[in-house]
C-alpha cells in the first residue's frame, strides 16, 4: 500500500510494455482473481517455461501479489532461454527491482539499453530503479529520453509523477499523475497512486473516492488508514515506493 508505480510494482511498474504483449495489471483485481491468475500461468509455465510471453505476464503477477524473489528465479530461467531478448532483460530488471536488488537490476537494464536504437520501456524501468537509489534528478533526466522515443505514455508519465512523490513536491506529483490518468494506457496502479498523492495533501475525499472506483471496500479502507498513518510519520518519505 505505499505507491505502485516506481519500480515495482511497476516497478511495477507503472511500466508498460507498449505494443508488446501487456503484462496483467493485478492491482486492481480481487484476491481469488490474482490466485486464479497465479494458478492459470504458473500451469501454463510448468507446461512451457520457454513461451516468452508466459514467462513474463506469470513473473509480472507474482510481483503484484509479493512473491519478488520467485518472479526472480522464473526470469533467471527466462534470461537463460532468450538472452538477448529486451522484453525479458525488462521484466528481470523489474523482478530484481521489486526484489530490492537494485544495482544488480540497474546493470541488467543498462546492459539492455541500445545506445543507438534506445527501448524507452527499457529507460522508463531504468529511470525507477534510479529512484529507489535516490538518484531523482538522474532518474527524471531519463524519463525525459523516454518520452521523446515515446510522448504520451502513460507509464511513463506516471513515473515522473512517482519520482516528485519521492521528493515531496505533491503538486508537480499530481500534475504528472493526473495528466497519465487521462492518457491511453493508463491502468489501476497509476490511477491508485494518484489517490495516495491527493491522501498525502489531506485531500481525503477525493482520494477515497479514487480508491473506492478501483478497489473492494475493506481495501479502500486499509488504503485509507495508511495515507493516515504516513501523514503522521516525519520520515515518511523513506518508505514512498518501496513496498
Amino acid at each position: 500500500m505505499v505507491l505502485l508505480g516506481v519500480a515495482v510494482t511497476a516497478l511495477t511498474a507503472c511500466v508498460s510494455t507498449g505494443a508488446r504483449s501487456p503484462a496483467p495489471d493485478a492491482s486492481g483485481m480481487a484476491r481469488s482473481d490474482t490466485y486464479q491468475a497465479l494458478a492459470d500461468l504458473g500451469a501454463r509455465y510448468k507446461s512451457n517455461p520457454r513461451d516468452k510471453n508466459t514467462v513474463i505476464n506469470y513473473a509480472a503477477v507474482l510481483r503484484s501479489n509479493g512473491q519478488s524473489q520467485q518472479a526472480v528465479a522464473v526470469l533467471e530461467t527466462g534470461v537463460a532461454n532468450f538472452p538477448r531478448d529486451v522484453d525479458v532483460s525488462i521484466a528481470y530488471g523489474k523482478a530484481l527491482t521489486a526484489d530490492g536488488r537494485f544495482d544488480q537490476a540497474l546493470s541488467v537494464i543498462d546492459n539492455a539499453i541500445r545506445p543507438d536504437a534506445p527501448d524507452w520501456n527499457a529507460l522508463s524501468v531504468k529511470g525507477a530503479i534510479l529512484d529507489q537509489l535516490g538518484r531523482n534528478a538522474e532518474a527524471r533526466q531519463v524519463y525525459s529520453q523516454a518520452l521523446l522515443i515515446a510522448p504520451g505514455e502513460a507509464s511513463v508519465e506516471a513515473n515522473i509523477g512517482l519520482s516528485y512523490a519521492m521528493t515531496n513536491d505533491l503538486k508537480l506529483a499530481e500534475q504528472h499523475l493526473r495528466r497519465a490518468t487521462s492518457l491511453r494506457g493508463a491502468n489501476s496502479k497509476i490511477r491508485q497512486n494518484l489517490a495516495l498523492v491527493l491522501g498525502l495533501q489531506g485531500r481525503f475525499d477525493e482520494s477515497r473516492a479514487l480508491y473506492a472506483a478501483e478497489l473492494p471496500p475493506e481495501q479502500v479502507e486499509a488504503n485509507m488508514a495508511y495515507v493516515r498513518g504516513m501523514l503522521s510519520q516525519p520520515n515518511r518519505w523513506e518508505t514512498v515506493g518501496k513496498g
